[in-house]
């Protein structure tokens, strides 16, 4: 298993980065392999809850299973993905300062053998995953400090 970490300050509390980080909705703003996020249940995220993500690139497209295996509004999270990408997502989300949060990401992934597995391992080789993990984050804090 490959693992990658990012993390930065947010000019918002934990309560804010929160609201918008644990909304799996939010997640095609951020990654624009990110098709869709379908059945993210409607009263929030919860230990066991799941939902899909449709990923989708270079005329494929693929879901990808998440189930919730750890949450601590608003301070942490653990997602699990299971498909041809299986990852964990772990999410922490701690006070920095006055009005101040540090936003901070790992993800543990291992991408599976076949066609669609390879296709995304040279996606994420070309791509670089840490460099998707940055600009995702990046996008998250720009989202929040936005709707300030």
């Amino acid at each position: 298993m490959s693992r990658i970490s990012e993390s930065l300050v947010v000019e918002a509390s934990p309560e804010e980065v929160w609201d918008v980080v644990a909304d799996p909705r939010n997640l095609p703003r951020w990654n624009r392999f990110i098709r869709s996020v379908r059945d993210v249940p409607e009263n929030g995220l919860r230990a066991g809850s799941k939902y899909w993500t449709v990923l989708g690139g270079l005329g494929v497209s693929v879901k990808v299973r998440a189930e919730v295996e750890e949450i601590e509004p608003p301070r942490y999270s653990r997602v699990r993905l299971s498909g041809p990408l299986d990852a964990v997502v772990t999410t922490w989300v701690r006070p920095a300062g006055s009005g101040r949060s540090r936003l901070e990401h790992e993800v543990e992934y291992h991408l599976r053998g076949g066609a669609v597995g390879e296709l995304f391992a040279r996606s994420v080789r070309l791509l670089g995953g840490r460099q998707l993990l940055r600009r995702g984050i990046r996008a998250q804090k720009w989202q929040i400090e936005a709707g300030r």
